[in-house]
């Protein structure tokens, strides 16, 4: 979506964002956007890492429970 977006597609929808908001709060809205991104980024990674960090929980689970389970056979 965003990658059809060339630099006057930028520069025109700066302007634009100029003029409806005019110059004073241009930097408190880039701030804003600036942290919602950071934020997402955040949660992002915590999910695919808490995903990676559950799978590695369970290969240390099964790997101590075969540890726990002798599989030597005993004669009767």
């Amino acid at each position: 979506m965003l990658q059809n977006i060339g630099i006057p597609g930028l520069i025109l929808i700066l302007v634009i964002a100029l003029i409806i908001f005019g110059p004073s709060k241009l930097p408190e809205i880039g701030r804003a956007f600036g942290s919602t991104l950071k934020e997402f980024k955040k949660a992002t990674n915590d999910l695919v890492n808490g995903d990676n960090k559950e799978n590695d929980k369970t290969e240390e689970n099964s790997k101590i429970q075969a540890v726990e389970r002798p599989t030597s056979k005993t004669g009767s």
